[in-house]
């Protein structure tokens, strides 16, 4: 993927997830209690939403860009890996001829190191 649209997804990701987590804490029992939907507005109580609604902003925000984040990193880590075909190619070329000459399985040790 290229770093622009790497970017922008991240931001179509934070943006829904802000609206998400503040749709949903907005819809719970418990901040329409502290809202004043309880009878005659009883336990009202705005201080919740003040302390509460940053932090909801927040992590509906920091959360699903880190978990963008991640994705990315991880898929481009394992592209960097893969080989191409054309290393792949030359690897069993070279492979076939030590095989040939009878080299690698006389001697014992194997090609491939960790």
């Amino acid at each position: 993927m290229k770093r622009d649209a790497v970017t922008g997804g991240g931001c179509l990701v934070s943006a829904a997830g802000v609206v998400g987590a503040v749709w949903l804490w907005g819809a719970s029992d418990r901040t329409q209690r502290h809202l004043g939907n309880e009878f005659e507005n009883n336990g009202q109580d705005f201080g919740a939403a003040l302390t509460e609604l940053p932090f909801v902003f927040l992590a509906g925000a920091v959360v699903p860009a880190a978990v963008w984040g991640l994705g990315a990193w991880l898929l481009g880590r394992r592209r960097r890996r893969r080989p191409e075909t054309s290393q792949s190619s030359e690897i069993s070329e070279a492979s076939e001829i030590s095989e040939a000459s009878g080299a690698s399985g006389a001697s014992g040790v194997s090609e491939f190191h960790a």
